[in-house]
């Protein structure tokens, strides 16, 4: 059973930054897609940031976190981070890691994701 666990949630002031981090284990698809998103109360989950499994693997974001986060891997570790800079009192959400097997074009934005973590508090006050 694939297991993913956020990490580097908190409090910051508008402006600031936070990393995430996302520590994947038992993920044995040869390609895959990993994932950020993110769901503030009473919003619908939104797809924040996304990245294939390959060495330069290709990465999408929703527009409004374009050119303030950035998503990032080590497949080595088994580890997906989400840089967050620049943030705005509109990012207070809980952020979640998910993942799941990829086949074909890297559109790993168009896919269904099957694993999830158990989410990590993102609270950016102004």
């Amino acid at each position: 059973q694939v297991q993913l666990v956020e990490s580097g949630g908190g409090s910051v002031q508008a402006g600031g930054s936070l990393r995430l981090s996302c520590a994947a284990s038992r993920l044995t698809y040869s390609r895959y897609c990993m994932a950020w998103f993110r769901q503030a109360p009473g919003k619908e989950r939104e797809g924040v940031a996304f990245i294939d499994s390959a060495s330069r693997g290709t990465t999408y974001y929703a527009d409004s976190v374009k050119g303030r986060f950035t998503i990032s891997s080590d497949n080595a570790a088994s580890t997906l981070y989400l840089q967050m800079n620049s943030l705005k009192p509109e990012d207070t959400a809980m952020y979640y890691c998910a993942a799941t097997g990829l086949i074909g074009l890297p559109l790993c934005d168009r896919y269904t994701y099957k694993y999830w973590g158990q989410g990590t508090q993102v609270t950016v006050s102004s």
